[in-house]
């Protein structure tokens, strides 16, 4: 048997690592695609915020009230609004707590009144997001593990995709509709080549997200499975300094009013043209009572966007000295650059839209890709006269994930909107909602024609996402007409794109609905030879 060769090769590499796990990255793209609006995708499905509109009073209201939440608390944090979050989030902590990343006591205030929201409980955008690298009900590093090696083989598909393509860059300006298993792959090629660098820099900063756990032996080895030692040594991923307060823990602890917050806002605000994020109070309502301002976002991503800090005396509003970031090494510098633009959290709207669109194109590629492996094989099916089994699961797998994926997130949506808010465990019922729906998206296929379920799916799914903004019109400030005219193009920009969604899935199964498949051309018979016999 003749070896394959260097091409050959990489082009049954690339078959093979895109479709074994091509279903888990795609819903790995698709979530991680939808992560870079989770804010916004949280904000919707809170419809309670919606009566949150900011002003320049946001912040001194939220002082006061914290005075009356929590006035012999520890630490108060206080997130002001954002241009992605129209509401207050405070959070506080009693003495003798453990101050933590998930401890303490949160409240949502009105941004104009302060006073506490009651919102629904769910896991809005977070949910997707988690979903994205830790998939759900299973052991966090286990599923880490998972996403972690279908990113490698992800990296490894597009590596050896341009490698089995040598045409590919040529094949981008070329498309050939209606040619069957060509327009597929001139799809493929197409989706792969017009976003192919943010392909690769998705792919591979995904990876240096995880390697500290996929790789761990080298700081093992190095500090004695002392890793805080490593991240203090090396800059952190960072460098966000000592926490606020923490230098006048040793003075005692005396009663004393706060100062008026206003002339530190306004001075800050001359100083950072972003404006001001965060306000941080330590031993508020005491003689060491320090008041921290964090500006809104930040100019480096050396440092992952970490923002400018100002401290001041919290009682008599004299500015202190902030301590400085820790020196960052090259290493922790190139980590924290490629992990910024993976989680894009510095980034404005614009760019959050340009990588939203090429993340639709990563998950148009890997689905354009698994529908091409099933296309491929249609001439063997014809001749066999039947479907083999295993081509069957595929296409099973196909439909419902690449068409269920989509309705299971619609009925998430859907079951944020008509669950009673008092229901117990309702964030729970939610995503339980979006498994049910993706476990039946998945048995569908098997029980219906191959092209009758892909076009049931999109269709089920474009009526879904267009009746969103439609049953939104019943309450009274989260519908698209009053928010277009009070300027909340958070939620706008939401039913806008579910509008969207709902246009492009209803044109594929439109589109699907009316394909013929291409009939070959018969041959025509060759007339037969004459012979003239010879005759002497």
């Amino acid at each position: 048997m003749k070896p394959l060769g260097f091409r050959q090769a990489n082009a049954w590499l690339h078959t093979w690592t895109g479709l074994l796990l091509g279903w888990l990255l795609y819903a790995v793209f698709l979530t991680g695609t939808l992560s870079f609006f989770q804010e916004e995708i949280s904000y919707w499905m809170k419809p309670e915020l919606h009566v949150s509109v900011a002003d320049n009073g946001s912040a001194l209201r939220a002082v006061h009230k914290m005075q009356e939440l929590a006035p012999t608390a520890a630490l108060w944090n206080i997130s002001l609004p954002s241009e992605r979050n129209a509401a207050l989030q405070v959070q506080w902590f009693d003495r003798g707590e453990r101050i933590g990343k998930g401890g303490g006591q949160r409240r949502v205030l009105d941004a104009v009144s302060a006073e506490p929201l009651q919102i629904r409980e769910t896991r809005g955008g977070g949910f997707l997001y988690r979903f994205h690298f830790e998939l759900y009900g299973l052991p966090r590093v286990a599923a880490r593990w998972i996403v972690g090696i279908a990113t490698m083989v992800m990296l490894v598909a597009i590596v050896s995709g341009v490698i089995t393509h040598k045409k590919i860059f040529k094949d981008f300006f070329t498309f050939r509709p209606r040619k069957g298993q060509r327009s597929w792959l001139d799809a493929h090629n197409a989706t792969a080549v017009l976003a192919l660098p943010f392909h690769l820099m998705i792919t591979y900063s995904g990876l240096l997200l995880l390697m500290f756990m996929l790789m761990p032996w080298g700081v093992e080895s190095a500090y004695q499975g002392d890793t805080p030692r490593f991240f203090a040594e090396s800059g952190g991923r960072g460098g966000r300094g000592a926490p606020v307060g923490e230098e006048r823990q040793a003075t005692p602890l005396v009663p004393a009013p706060l100062t008026d917050v206003a002339p530190l806002l306004e001075q800050a605000e001359r100083r950072w043209p972003r404006g001001v994020a965060s306000i941080s109070v330590s031993d508020p309502g005491t003689s060491r009572a320090v008041i921290e301002l964090r500006e809104r976002g930040g100019d480096s991503l050396i440092d992952r966007g970490a923002s400018e800090r100002q401290r001041f005396d919290g009682v008599t509003g004299e500015p202190l000295a902030s301590p400085p970031p820790p020196e960052i090494s090259g290493i922790s510098a190139t980590y924290n650059v490629f992990s910024s633009l993976h989680l894009l959290r510095f980034a404005g709207a614009p760019l959050r839209w340009f990588a939203f669109l090429s993340g639709l194109l990563g998950t148009a590629m890997i689905a354009t890709g698994l529908v091409l492996w099933v296309v491929k094989r249609l001439p063997e099916r014809q001749k066999l006269g039947r479907t083999p089994l295993g081509q069957r699961l595929v296409e099973a797998l196909n439909v419902g994930t690449i068409a269920g994926l989509p309705l299971a997130i619609a009925i998430y949506f859907w079951a944020n909107r008509l669950l009673p808010s008092a229901l117990a465990q309702r964030a729970d019922w939610e995503i339980r909602s979006f498994f049910i729906a993706w476990a039946l998206c998945l048995i569908h296929p098997l029980l219906r024609p191959h092209k009758r379920a892909w076009i049931e799916q999109l269709q089920l799914a474009a009526v879904l996402f267009a009746a969103l903004p439609v049953f939104g019109l019943g309450l009274p400030h989260s519908h698209l007409p009053a928010a277009l005219l009070r300027g909340d193009w958070l939620l706008a920009g939401m039913d806008l794109t579910l509008l969207a969604s709902a246009a492009l899935l209803g044109y594929v199964a439109w589109k699907l609905a009316r394909h013929q498949p291409a009939q070959r051309p018969q041959r025509q018979p060759r007339p037969a030879r004459t012979t003239e016999a010879s005759t002497t």
